[in-house]
């Protein structure tokens, strides 16, 4: 991700990101909130609960790391 002037991301929801990259290159372009959520719950180490699921897309989103398009979550490039 480009220098934003912005602190880093703690690394709980870096990895949160990079789980949710496996999504992605299972042959889907997008996800919706609510699969996001459930795949983090599913397959992150760091991720236990919905809130935390929640609050790692909405860091995501906030920085630019994703962006949300008609409901449906994309990665940024």
């Amino acid at each position: 991700m480009k220098h934003t002037g912005q602190p880093p991301l703690p690394d709980w929801i870096q990895s949160a990101y990079q789980t949710l990259e496996k999504a992605y290159t299972s042959g889907t372009a997008e996800l919706s909130k609510t699969e996001a959520h459930e795949f983090l719950l599913a397959e992150s180490e760091h991720i236990e609960a919905h809130a935390d699921a929640v609050f790692a897309v909405d860091r995501l989103l906030d920085r630019g790391w994703l962006y949300e398009v008609n409901g449906q979550l994309r990665k940024t490039e």
